[in-house]
């Protein structure tokens, strides 16, 4: 029993950013270069590892979710429909496991912001922030390309309200324009997806698109951490499923302080995991479960991280005391 203590003890007085961080390599590595070892985990995953790169270990659902949506309503109940469900049932697996951590520990672009927000830091760049009425505003927008992401290639396989079916150039909207089908290839050498195409209207339409957004994020994330994860459709479809996974973030509200440690270091700017004493469960909308806030909460017990009711990581006064001191020395 004082052997578990004691284990416990090491792991809460821990850097949990120091593991992210190699989380996070290692993740970027595996799903970037793993195809040179024939390394592939799957298509279905619920991050943002693009098909598009040749080499990649590993690649995000929502490219052949957005193919799915395409079929015909008449095929929906027959083998295509099967494979659809199939398709969502292998995502929701992947997705059961580790939560929305795989925003915060997995995903490639969620790394790449977080490696520029390094730069920034060196930069001496100030950070900007949003206030609470903008950012709830904001934090909309996810949802409505989630809706588009589904609609619009729903609207090439059928005819909507006796409208013509739409081209399949417009086939997966939000891949021509997510910063991963730009970005990400670029780690293997291949520069191909940095170019306007000019084949068709609607490929010309989303290609520039691509490439503004691509700058958006480079731009964005030089100022605000994780820019575009407030805007990720990926993120609004992990919320959905979020209360199903085995990984959780806990708060005691009888033990928060209200200090508001919690909010000055959330990337994403979450005020709710501050003020909410109310929720045990504290996955908010745009939590990325990080771990940030676990490591700076100088309460003991007060918030955790759980699978399912076994705290494998949490906040201690003593914890926060010894962090706080190897920064400062560091």
């Amino acid at each position: 029993m004082n052997s578990l203590k004691d284990l416990r003890r090491v792991v809460n007085h821990a850097s949990l950013g120091r593991f992210r961080f190699y989380v996070q390599l290692f993740s970027f590595v595996l799903l970037i270069y793993g195809g040179y070892l024939a390394i592939n985990v799957g298509n279905q995953l619920p991050t943002f590892a693009c098909l598009y790169s040749d080499l990649h270990g590993g690649a995000c659902y929502l490219l052949g979710f957005q193919h799915q949506m395409a079929t015909p309503w008449s095929q929906l109940f027959g083998g295509r429909g099967l494979a659809i469900l199939i398709g969502l049932a292998t995502f929701v697996a992947f997705f059961v496991v580790f939560n929305k951590a795989w925003c915060g520990f997995i995903c490639p672009l969620g790394t790449l912001q977080d490696w520029l927000s390094s730069l920034r830091r060196k930069l001496n760049i100030r950070a900007a922030g949003y206030s609470e009425p903008v950012f709830q505003r904001l934090s909309k927008i996810k949802y409505v390309l989630l809706a588009l992401l589904i609609l619009i290639p729903m609207a090439i396989g059928n005819s909507f309200f006796g409208l013509p079916k739409l081209g399949h150039d417009w086939g997966v909207p939000f891949c021509m324009i997510c910063p991963g089908r730009t970005i990400l290839p670029l780690f293997t050498g291949d520069f191909s997806q940095l170019a306007i195409d000019f084949s068709s209207l609607a490929k010309l339409t989303l290609t520039a698109l691509g490439l503004a957004i691509t700058g958006l994020l480079i731009i964005g994330s030089l100022f605000k951490p994780r820019f575009f994860c407030l805007f990720c459709p990926m993120s609004a479809l992990h919320y959905i499923f979020s209360r199903t996974g085995l990984l959780r973030l806990t708060k005691n509200g009888a033990k928060c302080t209200r200090c508001g440690n919690c909010f000055r270091a959330c990337d994403m700017g979450i005020r709710a995991i501050a003020d909410d004493l109310e929720s045990k469960n504290i996955v908010k909308d745009d939590c990325m479960m990080c771990g940030k806030c676990i490591e700076v909460c100088p309460e003991d017990g007060c918030l955790q991280a759980k699978v399912l009711s076994l705290p494998v990581y949490e906040s201690t006064a003593e914890g926060f005391f010894k962090r706080m001191n190897r920064k400062n020395n560091g």
